[in-house]
């Protein structure tokens, strides 16, 4: 008799569609990172490519390997699953420094005669100035990760495929814009915003953890969806409910807090205005 774990695996066929536009990006990266690195050897190095291309192995695991069958199953997965689409695949992906190696690496004639004159427009790179500003970027990330936790919406994407691709599209692209402003890949120009990225990244860590808190401490299961079909692992749904919780609240919490103690540390040792390095006494 098969086991649970063995039935989801069993069912799992690799989307063909989803797993070949990534193979696609990886190569248009790789492409446009050989070039590029030809004549910007120190700004593009080997590590850049490993974290570019360990971020589209980290997006395929999470929306099309077997994982995407157990988050059907269990919250717990689910919650594993919406970690790795907002808080891995997005800073792996910007430490690639995408932009350029991506536009260097797609077809002259697309790049010059399609993309060119779009990025050029003032209006649309107004428009991208603002997507990323801290404040939008903010305020876009959060609201999208309480919005798809709500239980209707929750349920609803779970009950209807496209719409639970639409949530996954969300939490990508404005974690995309969470991380923007930190990771600030090049050719970005704009200033780096010091102490203001701490309350940044803490405020979005007590975001984090006060819906954690809530699945955790909750007395009863939140999402009907959970209820309504029958879990093949025999877990208690209130039991899966707080391991997902905790995953989220100790994963996520680690990931938004470590870079905070990087930035603190680096602007501790800026020489302040008298030349000296700042101390903390």
């Amino acid at each position: 008799m098969q086991s649970a774990a063995q039935a989801i695996i069993a069912e799992w066929s690799p989307p063909p569609f989803l797993t070949l536009s990534m193979l696609l990006v990886a190569a248009i990266y790789t492409r446009g990172w050989a070039q590029i690195r030809k004549t910007r050897p120190a700004q593009f190095p080997t590590w850049r490519l490993l974290c570019f291309l360990l971020g589209i192995a980290t997006l395929w695991t999470s929306i099309a390997s077997p994982l995407d069958g157990f988050a059907d199953a269990l919250l717990s997965a689910h919650m594993i699953e919406h970690l790795l689409l907002m808080s891995f695949v997005p800073p792996l992906l910007l430490l690639g420094q995408p932009v350029v190696p991506m536009l260097r690496g797609l077809p002259r004639p697309v790049t010059r005669k399609l993309l060119g004159p779009l990025i050029r427009r003032p209006v649309l790179r107004s428009f991208g100035h603002w997507l990323t500003s801290p404040l939008v970027a903010f305020f876009a990330m959060n609201l999208t990760f309480l919005a798809w936790h709500i239980p209707t919406a929750y349920d609803f994407a779970l009950e209807h495929e496209f719409w639970h691709d639409v949530e996954h599209l969300c939490f990508l692209g404005t974690s995309i814009l969470f991380w923007w402003p930190l990771l600030r890949p090049w050719p970005m120009r704009a200033p780096q915003l010091g102490w203001f990225m701490l309350p940044y990244l803490v405020l979005a860590d007590i975001v984090n953890t006060m819906l954690s808190a809530f699945l955790a401490f909750c007395d009863r299961p939140v999402y009907a969806y959970y209820l309504q079909q029958p879990n093949p692992f025999g877990i208690a749904p209130i039991m899966d409910q707080r391991a997902g919780a905790a995953a989220m609240w100790v994963i996520g919490s680690t990931v938004f807090l470590i870079p905070a103690m990087a930035i603190t540390f680096k602007l501790l040792q800026q020489p302040s205005a008298s030349g000296q390095p700042v101390t903390v006494r």
